[in-house]
């Protein structure tokens, strides 16, 4: 990480303890497992290496062109990409709802692209049609959004995105990018594969959507790392499960077929591997132990399947962004800079802890 970025990370402390304070008091249990965990472990906590520095090069609401809001006062937008089928995305939207209602936003406009690009730019517009002022984008892809953001702009209103980056200029045509740093997520599945199989097997790769930086830099991550760590660990087949739990039960079955002694999965998400361990079970494999298998999300299923020894291993990408988007837009409207990448660290899971982990789960 350069050091520019990290200064830039380091402004955002302030933004930590009330982001985790306010995910905290505002959880609740769920019998679904898709709303927040009881236990203060499910909220999102900025990375900060230090507690003293500010960002001089973050975007102000000056740099931006915008004007003061008071968020109590405002229309705000938010764009979701997917439907909500899959627990992230469930977890993500309801985190907006659940803190917009917390801090009295006069309005809160959703909207969901369904996984369709001309979608998600005609909500955006529409949203902006209706009077929003400040924008909260879940991207669908990290191209294509340039019509939706040139409308953004073209009226003055603040971009914020979560979850996914786009290519697009910092401060001009969006605020900042709130979310993890995926690279290192892969990493980190890297890492618990290698020590569940020994460092050595035929690992599958089931990748996630195309045409985002999730999936490019989830799949960079692994495979650097077994590289750097484990060349004994052979990948010998990578194919894209969308992130939908049919497609990635589909995928594997077809790779079982091609690749009968698969050792090993990654899944780019929960949901695909989730639908890897159903199609190992049709095809008389124990899932677990036969084919180990690691993934990425924290969902509460995925989490149980650990805790049932039919998992090995699970890095979380914690979906609560309500408390630290609104905070990080308060700041913001405050005259306060904002880093470009505020990036959030994530918890990981494994045999050791799952059981008593499934509180923070989603």
């Amino acid at each position: 990480m350069s050091t520019s970025r990290t200064t830039r990370m380091m402004a955002v402390v302030c933004l930590t303890a009330a982001a985790a304070l306010t995910a905290t008091s505002c959880a609740k249990q769920e019998d679904s497992g898709a709303a927040a965990p009881s236990s203060s472990e499910g909220a999102q906590v900025v990375q900060s290496p230090s507690a003293t520095a500010a960002a001089a090069d973050g975007c102000t609401l000056q740099a931006y062109g915008a004007t003061k809001l008071d968020l109590k006062n405002a229309v705000v937008g938010f764009s979701q990409s997917e439907k909500e089928a899959n627990p992230f995305r469930i977890a993500e939207t309801q985190s907006i709802k659940d803190e917009a209602a917390k801090l009295g936003v006069k309005k809160l406009l959703t909207t969901n692209a369904q996984s369709q690009l001309p979608k998600q730019i005609s909500d955006i517009q529409d949203m902006l049609a209706q009077g929003a002022q400040l924008l909260i984008v879940a991207p669908l892809n990290s191209d294509g959004l340039e019509p939706a953001l040139q409308a953004a702009a073209a009226k003055h209103v603040p971009v914020i995105t979560i979850d996914r980056k786009i290519n697009a200029t910092a401060c001009k045509d969006y605020v900042a990018f709130l979310g993890s740093d995926f690279v290192e997520q892969g990493k980190r599945a890297a890492d618990q594969m290698i020590d569940v199989t020994g460092g050595k097997g035929k690992v599958a790769i089931l990748l996630g959507a195309s045409g985002n930086n999730v999936t490019t830099d989830r799949t960079k991550g692994f495979v650097d790392e077994l590289k750097a760590k484990a060349p004994g660990l052979k990948i010998v087949a990578q194919q894209t499960g969308e992130f939908a739990r049919d497609k990635g039960q589909q995928v594997m079955e077809q790779l079982i077929q091609s690749n009968p002694d698969i050792t090993a999965v990654y899944a780019e998400n929960d949901e695909m591997g989730l639908g890897a361990v159903t199609a190992l079970k049709a095809a008389g494999k124990k899932p677990g132990k036969d084919v180990k298998i690691v993934s990425i999300d924290g969902t509460r299923n995925a989490v149980q399947a650990l805790a049932n020894g039919q998992y090995n291993g699970v890095i979380e990408s914690n979906p609560r962004f309500g408390p630290l988007a609104f905070a990080t837009a308060q700041k913001f409207f405050d005259g306060e800079a904002i880093p470009e990448d505020v990036i959030i660290s994530d918890r990981s899971y494994d045999a050791s802890n799952a059981k008593d982990s499934l509180a923070g789960a989603y």
